[in-house]
């Protein structure tokens, strides 16, 4: 694996206002063993099939449905595959996988590590939540016939460390706030820790539009951008008229994408209470979206997920949190999927411009990094053995 960035050096800087994964760890994850990943406000992982970038991005979304309180069966509905290959059970059978984050912050670097059984049963077995070389969570399999885990936390009171148990299918960080008052410097500076990551954890939107839903029409209603993009011409019925300016800029990049003049995106109501899109073409003419590639419909798709906020996208950010101290994480695998070389290139470029302002941040994987690797602040994590 090699890394590389186009970043100016660092220079000493304060503490980042919105909270952000800078570096993802899978010590035992599928085809990965001991692997620690970069990440960069625009990280894309390249390298050839098979060689783990759709695993990195897999282990990225359940941490971040993790710490947006989701069970464990919910997020991997097949642990099993999760398990490195040559993972050998030991004398209990049990087998499993390891996976962790770094989110840097106003609390500084603070560091999650988990713990996760697949075989015989699926649970956390053990869990670590450390800030400046001080441990702040920490549980453990005690008893495996009891469905909870001993967890102990950073008191710096009376007592250093509180404990109580906690479950064995949820992750124990995003469950502190309802177990520790805050009564101490301690405590307070555990869910300090805690609340950084679960904000930077849960403010991520997994992304991979689907061509064939996109071309038709889309019932009108809420106007949050699926997973797939299957809605995309109702968003872009709600979007048109809440931000010109930024609708303006997605009509000037789908025009350096798309093929054929572009004049405007478009989106009708239909008698049937739904919408569909166009681009108008200009002298009248106007091409459904359902006539365009597979490439320019990604392309489309994508470019509005990058121009867009959680207040489009189907996500679920930390309401407690203003918008203002968040930053949204796009998970793009196969983000160059059908697209030819110009498009891919305009779709980083797009990207590189929305990163750099801190609202948004982008972890992709691509099939060929040539055409992005020139671009200013990419991240390459070159995956090729």
């Amino acid at each position: 694996m090699t890394v590389s960035s186009l970043e100016a050096p660092a220079q000493a800087e304060a503490r980042p206002d919105r909270p952000g994964a800078t570096e993802l760890r899978l010590a035992a994850f599928a085809a990965h063993r001991r692997a620690r990943f970069p990440l960069g406000p625009l990280t894309l992982f390249t390298g050839p099939s098979g060689s783990g970038k759709t695993g990195a991005l897999r282990a990225y979304e359940a941490l971040a449905r993790l710490g947006g309180g989701a069970a464990l069966g919910e997020v991997f509905p097949d642990p099993v595959a999760c398990v490195p290959e040559r993972a050998r059970p030991d004398a209990q059978r049990r087998r499993g996988f390891r996976i962790g984050c770094t989110v840097d912050g106003p609390e500084g670097p603070v560091r999650l590590e988990v713990a996760v059984q697949a075989e015989p049963e699926l649970r956390i077995v053990g869990e670590r939540l450390t800030a400046g070389g001080v441990t702040l969570l920490e549980t453990a399999l005690r008893d495996p016939g009891r469905r909870v885990v001993q967890a102990a936390w950073h008191t710096a009171g009376p007592s250093a460390v509180t404990r109580g148990p906690l479950p064995d299918d949820r992750l124990g960080t995003a469950l502190l706030p309802l177990r520790v008052a805050g009564r101490t410097d301690g405590e307070r500076r555990v869910l300090a820790a805690a609340e950084q990551m679960v904000v930077a954890l849960r403010s991520v939107y997994a992304c991979d539009p689907s061509p064939r839903r996109m071309r038709a029409a889309a019932p009108l209603g809420a106007g949050r951008l699926l997973r797939g993009c299957d809605n995309l011409a109702e968003v872009l019925w709600r979007t048109r008229s809440e931000c010109g300016r930024r609708y303006a800029h997605l009509v000037t990049a789908v025009r350096a994408g798309c093929a054929g003049p572009v004049t405007d995106v478009l989106a009708e109501p239909l008698g049937d209470g739904t919408v569909r899109a166009l681009l108008d073409r200009g002298d009248g003419v106007r091409t459904h979206l359902g006539l365009l590639g597979d490439g320019e419909l990604r392309y489309l798709a994508l470019a509005l997920v990058l121009l867009t906020g959680p207040g489009v996208l189907e996500v679920d950010p930390a309401g407690e949190v203003p918008a203002a101290l968040q930053t949204l994480t796009v998970l793009a695998d196969g983000l160059d999927r059908g697209l030819d070389v110009r498009q891919a290139g305009e779709l980083v470029r797009l990207a590189a411009r929305m990163c750099e302002r801190g609202h948004i941040r982008l972890v992709g994987a691509v099939g060929d990094a040539v055409p992005v690797c020139e671009e200013p602040g990419v991240t390459v994590v070159d995956l090729t053995p």
